[in-house]
Formats: C-alpha cells, structure tokens, sequence
C-alpha cells in the first residue's frame, strides 16, 4: 500500500510499500517523527483517505471497492474514533455528542447506550453539558464514550492526549486500555509518547514513508 501526492509535475511520495496486518483484539502504535506519515496512515485504515497504490482491508471488505459514502457505511457500527482535538459538536450535549454515530447507524437504543458510555467513563452527571462546560480531560472522555457507544470492532486513536496535561493523559490512556480489554475491540494508536506505545502489544515506527 502506499500513498502519494501530486503537485503540478511534482509527485510527493507519503508513504510507500506499507504491507502489514492487525489480528482481532490487538493493541499497536505507530510512532515516527512529526511528519512521517502516521496520521495519514491511520486515515488511509480507517477508509477517511484511499491510496495511491495498494489497498486495505478492513474487517475483510476490501475499501477501494467501496465508494465514499459505502465506506462511511461500512464503518458505522464496526469502526471507533478519538482524535487529539476530541472533534465534538458544540452545539449538542455531551449525551447528545455520544448519540450522534448511533443514530445515524440507525440504531434505536442509541440514547440507552450513550447513557451507558458516559456511566462508564464517570461522566453520568455530565450528560446535558455542553463542550465548552467540560474541561479538556472531560471532553476527550466524552470523546471515548462515543467512540465505544456502538461496541466498535476497530478503534482508531490519533494522539489521543496531545492536549492533556500529563496526569489527566495516563488517566485517558488507561481508560482507552481497559475498554479495549474488556470490549475486544483492536485498538490501533498514533502517537510520539514511547512509554505509551510500550503498552500496545505491537509497536511499528515509520520512517520516511516506510514500516520498520
């Protein structure tokens, strides 16, 4: 698999002969230098992006058969996400903000289970808050409950503490750990953090456009 990106004459090559595997239930890093490619990589698994060359598999659909609103389909219900900038909507909830991927699934217990995510990570008397009331430690929580609200097969995480102070990070990252235990659910994680990724069961660097 790889990427590149054309600029007039000029093609840039992202990443380049990337082939590689994730088994069910597994927790990997990928760590490398600040633009070496991690966040794209993590776009291109998660079928936000599509490559140049190659393809990916995800959960056994092969993306590139898929357009972009048959990807966006396919990862309802099977595909979690938590971003470093925590991508909440400030005008709904945080019960509302956890509800969203449910019910655009079509899910009709998507506020029984968004309850119940926020129940889990210890935010259940902070449900009609709304992002701008909730510190930033409370919001990437948010964050998680509504990555996991829909018992997501894959959990896709890109610097999930790049803006918390490093005691509210440990406090995130064990979370994310523990719901990946007790869920199941494949945990793939970008991030610059080595303690971190020395979590994950696997850890791939990239550098200049390459797994090593």
């Amino acid at each position: 698999m790889g990427k590149e990106i054309r600029s007039g004459t000029t093609t840039l090559t992202i990443l380049a002969g990337l082939q590689f595997s994730v088994g069910r239930g597994e927790s990997v890093a990928i760590v490398g230098r600040s633009g070496s490619g991690k966040t794209t990589l993590l776009s291109l698994l998660a079928g936000l992006d599509t490559p140049t060359a190659g393809d990916v598999a995800l959960d056994g659909q092969s993306l590139s058969a898929l357009d972009e609103d048959g990807r966006a389909g396919f990862r309802a219900g099977r595909v979690g996400f938590v971003f470093q900038s925590f991508q909440l909507l400030a005008s709904l909830t945080a019960l509302e903000n956890v509800m969203l991927p449910a019910e655009l699934a079509g899910r009709d217990d998507a506020r029984e289970r968004a309850l119940a995510a926020l129940t889990r990570v210890g935010l259940s008397q902070r449900t009609q808050h709304y992002p701008y009331q909730l510190s930033g430690g409370e919001q990437q929580r948010v964050a998680i409950a509504r990555a996991f609200a829909g018992s997501p097969r894959i959990l896709f995480a890109d610097e999930p503490t790049g803006n918390l102070d490093t005691a509210t990070g440990a406090a995130i990252i064990d979370l994310l750990f523990e719901l990946n235990r007790d869920q199941g659910a494949t945990l793939v994680m970008v991030t610059h953090d080595t303690d971190l990724a020395a979590r994950c069961g696997r850890v791939m660097t990239l550098e200049n456009g390459k797994l090593r």
